[in-house]
């Protein structure tokens, strides 16, 4: 799962908000900046400016229809923007976003009315209800997606409502472990206050405040291992829950239950141990959340809890990764740096390309120390996950710059000397075609001529795999070509052999 990372709560930060001034500090991005990214507007109703210094043409998305932005887009340079809204009668917040080539910077709008007690509503009500609209909402914890930035479901009987970030006991939003400092569990029956947001369809609370909790009667009290780790070679997993309910009960999802199994319970007084058995692993990183279930007055109390298994790294193709299912299956990627992922302000993400496909590689820890850069080949680890259905590589790690490749002209590259593990990247125009099949031509700039032994389809690429690169991007003498090899000489010609595909452009386009 991809967690975003939101601008700080309206409400913790209402104080700051409201100081905001023109000396505020300006939001900086490459090519983009705003002279402030929070604004606080008056209950009254009113107006406030902030100054947009763009690089190129902008634009305003996302604006609430409570709110007016004047202008909502504008050309390069220095522009002023009014935001107005009208009297309002609660508190209304929302996060608008300025897009300027690529660049995406968010904007914190509050107008804060005088506070009263929020009414209670149900889940339903929030997920029929409106943008930047507060709601008190009453319902069960049923799964807790990331405990560092206080991400979880809350569930009553009409429908199920996503917390994507939830404000500790000082007000404090942030990476600030929230879950731990509430002590909210799974099963808990929780009361929080907080902003509706639609986010691409999915319907939150954002950055809650924590009203009151009512603690389950079933809750884990401790695991062996203490890491809820258990080895390839399978084992057991001890889970003690403190239980004050009637029986209990515990349940496996469906694609666990092939290597995961409840082979114990012992029960003394309110304390339970529950030992369930993990077998061999022979694939890779595995987990499953067991659910654990009792009852009183009729009434269910849950908890959960997560094992894990260590797996092997599975060494594939591209292709391969794409073709597999989301899951905590770890996979070794090689391939040469595409484009580096604008929309990530970590810097963090890139898209790899081997002889088979092509995959984004969603924020990869060491990626930036790495130096790495695009036409690079590197190696990278991580799971198989997915944006909207789109496959990416989640949870990665920057593993190898196995080549730095140098871009050099082609004149540059003929004063090279010859190593079979030193790459370049040359472009120039396709002369003349040799060989279709292997991908042997010649490349010209200007009147220098460069004969490349074999083009092949990407990173990676052996026996029938390098054949067809020609053809499959249909291109044609006078076509630019950019391809990455090594240098070496066959006859005392000097040649860029074993050339990489990298990208073309056909003749006459821009």
């Amino acid at each position: 799962m991809k967690i975003r990372y939101f601008i700080p709560t309206f409400m913790a930060a209402l104080a700051m908000l409201v100081g905001c001034s023109d000396n505020d500090d300006p939001t900086y991005l490459d090519g983009l900046k705003v002279s402030q990214s929070y604004v606080s507007l008056p209950a009254a109703g009113g107006s406030a400016q902030i100054v947009v210094n763009a690089g190129q043409a902008w634009n305003f998305t996302d604006v609430p229809a409570w709110l007016t932005v004047s202008p909502d887009s504008g050309e390069a340079g220095e522009n002023t923007v009014t935001l107005t809204a009208a009297a309002a009668t609660e508190t209304m917040t929302a996060t608008i976003h300025l897009n300027s080539g690529g660049m995406v910077q968010e904007i914190n709008i509050i107008q804060q009315t005088e506070k009263g007690e929020v009414p209670l509503s149900t889940c339903a009500d929030v997920i029929a209800g409106e943008d930047g609209k507060t709601y008190r909402v009453k319902g069960t914890v049923t799964r807790i997606a990331n405990t560092e930035y206080g991400n979880w479901y809350l569930q009553d009987e009409t429908g199920e409502v996503y917390i994507y970030g939830t404000l500790d006991k000082s007000g404090k939003d942030g990476k600030n472990n929230s879950i731990a400092a509430w002590g909210i569990g799974v099963g808990d029956i929780v009361t929080v206050e907080g902003p509706r947001k639609d986010y691409n369809g999915t319907i939150e609370m954002v950055n809650v405040t924590v009203i009151g909790i009512e603690k389950s009667l079933l809750s884990v009290e401790s695991v062996d291992p203490a890491d809820a780790t258990l080895p390839l070679e399978g084992g057991d997993f001890k889970v003690t829950l403190s239980n004050k309910g009637n029986g209990i009960t515990s349940m496996i999802l469906d694609d666990a239950k092939d290597w995961l199994f409840v082979s114990g319970i012992s029960i003394t007084g309110t304390t339970c141990v529950v030992t369930l058995h993990a077998t061999a692993n022979v694939g890779g990183d595995r987990s499953a959340t067991i659910s654990f279930v009792t009852t009183d007055n009729g009434k269910e109390y849950t908890c959960e809890t997560t094992v894990k298994q260590k797996g092997a790294i599975v060494e594939a193709p591209i292709a391969d990764f794409l073709a597999a299912e989301v899951g905590d299956t770890q996979y070794r990627l090689t391939g040469v740096i595409k484009s580096l992922y604008a929309s990530d302000s970590q810097g963090k993400s890139f898209t790899i390309a081997d002889y088979s496909g092509e995959v984004l590689i969603y924020r990869a820890e060491g990626f930036v120390e790495s130096g790495a850069k695009v036409g690079d080949v590197v190696t990278v680890v991580g799971k198989r996950g997915a944006y909207k259905e789109s496959p990416q590589m989640i949870s990665g790690v920057f593993e190898e710059l196995k080549y730095s490749v140098t871009p050099v002209t082609i004149d540059e590259f003929l004063t090279k000397e010859d190593a079979d593990n030193v790459y370049y990247m040359v472009t120039g125009v396709v002369d003349e075609i040799a060989n279709p099949t292997y991908g042997n031509l010649y490349l010209k700039s200007g009147e220098t001529r460069l004969y490349v032994y074999g083009c092949y389809p990407g990173w990676g690429a052996s026996g029938d795999a390098r054949k067809g690169c020609i053809d499959n991007y249909g291109i044609e003498v006078g076509d630019e070509l950019t391809v990455i090899g090594v240098k070496s000489t066959f006859n005392g010609t000097p040649q860029l052999k074993n050339g990489i595909y990298f990208s073309y452009a056909a003749a006459g386009s821009e």
